[in-house]
């Protein structure tokens, strides 16, 4: 089925979501750090994307 290009919905593209695999893997392999290093930093520091890629950012260059 195509895309319907008239459709549009209210995703949040500055949040990450901790439940689905790909994103938690994508920020695990584009910052050099372990799947539960990235679940640790959701726990401490929520799903805002700026600031979880910016702590991964500090916690790979360790």
């Amino acid at each position: 089925m195509p895309d319907d290009k008239s459709k549009t919905d209210n995703r949040d593209r500055s949040r990450v979501s901790g439940d689905e695999e790909y994103e938690v893997g994508y920020l695990a392999s584009k910052f050099g750090l372990s799947i539960p290093d990235v679940r640790q930093l959701f726990v401490k520091h929520g799903n805002d994307r700026d600031t979880l890629e910016r702590e991964a950012k500090a916690l790979g260059n360790r």
